[in-house]
C-alpha cells in the first residue's frame, strides 16, 4: 500500500455551456463541474491534456490540488470522466471538493500483485472479482491504491477475500467482508475453449454494433448534459447531485 501523493491541475472558470461546449472540446478543452458538500457548483475549464496525465495517475482515489485562475490550490477528488465511447477521449468530468476534516465515501483500486502457484504450476486461470473496494476515511487518510498478494493462491480451493486485505486501520471497508476478490479455476478443455471464442466472436461483432451507435449518440448526450448544468447550477442550497455521501448529507 502506498500512501498517496498529491497531483496539480489548472483550471478557469467558464460562461461557454449549452451546444458552445463543442466549439471548447475542439481547441482541447474539456468542460467541468467542480462541486462539495456545502458548496456552491461553479463551471471550470481544463486542458485535456493536462487533466488526462494527471487522471492518468491519480485516478479516482488520489488528492489533486485545483488551481482556479491562478487562486489558492483546492483539494478535489475527480470522478470517472465521460468519455467518447469510440475515442476514449475525455469529453467532461466532475471534480468533488472535500474538507479535509470530514469523512467521506470512495472506491480505491485494487492492485494484484505476485505470482500464484495455482496458475503458474497448476496452469489454472486467474480470476479476478473486484478492481477496487469502497471504504470511508478521511481524504488525508486515503492510499493510491491496494495490493492484493495473488501469491497465496495455490490450489483451485485458495480465495483471497475482502476480511484478507491488509489495511490500515483508519480505513473502514465499506463491502461485505465475505465477498471473493479472487480465486483460481482449472484449465478448461478443449471443447469448452472453442465453445467460449463462438461466445467471444459474437459478442465482439455485438460491441462493435454498440459502439458505433454510441458515437452517434455521445455528442447529443454531451449536450444535453451541458444544458443541465445551467439548471442544476442555479439551485441555491443545494449540493450537486453526484457527491459522495459524508456524514452530514446521509
Amino acid at each position: 500500500m502506498n500512501k498517496q501523493k498529491t497531483y496539480n491541475l489548472s483550471a478557469k472558470k467558464r460562461d461557454i455551456t449549452g451546444k458552445g461546449v463543442k466549439k471548447i472540446r475542439a481547441k482541447g478543452i474539456i468542460p467541468a463541474v467542480l462541486y462539495g458538500h456545502k458548496f456552491k457548483p461553479q463551471i471550470i475549464a481544463i486542458s485535456k491534456i493536462d487533466f488526462s496525465k494527471a487522471f492518468n495517475e491519480a485516478g479516482t482515489s488520489s488528492l489533486i490540488d485545483l488551481t482556479i485562475d491562478g487562486k489558492a490550490p483546492i483539494k478535489v477528488l475527480s470522478h470517472e470522466p465521460q468519455d467518447n465511447p469510440v475515442t476514449g477521449e475525455p469529453m467532461h468530468v466532475d471534480f468533488y471538493r472535500v474538507k479535509m476534516d470530514e469523512k467521506i465515501k470512495t472506491e480505491i483500486p485494487l492492485n494484484f500483485v505476485g505470482i500464484s502457484p495455482a496458475v503458474e504450476q497448476l496452469e489454472g486461470s486467474l480470476v479476478t472479482n473486484k478492481d477496487s473496494i469502497e471504504v470511508e476515511c478521511l481524504p488525508s487518510d486515503l492510499i493510491s491504491e491496494i495490493q492484493v498478494d495473488i501469491s497465496k493462491l495455490k490450489t483451485f480451493e485458495d480465495v483471497i477475500k475482502v476480511s484478507d486485505l491488509n489495511l490500515p486501520e483508519n480505513l473502514e471497508i465499506l463491502q461485505d467482508k465475505d465477498e471473493i476478490i479472487a480465486l483460481v479455476e482449472e484449465p478448461r478443455s478443449e471443447e469448452e475453449l472453442a465453445e467460449l471464442e463462438e461466445i467471444s466472436t459474437a459478442e465482439e461483432e455485438k460491441e462493435a454494433l454498440e459502439k458505433m451507435e454510441a458515437e452517434a449518440q455521445a455528442e447529443e448526450h454531451a449536450e444535453a448534459e451541458d444544458k443541465e448544468e445551467k439548471t442544476e447550477l442555479s439551485e441555491q442550497g443545494t449540493d450537486y447531485q453526484k457527491q459522495p455521501e459524508t456524514p452530514e448529507n446521509k
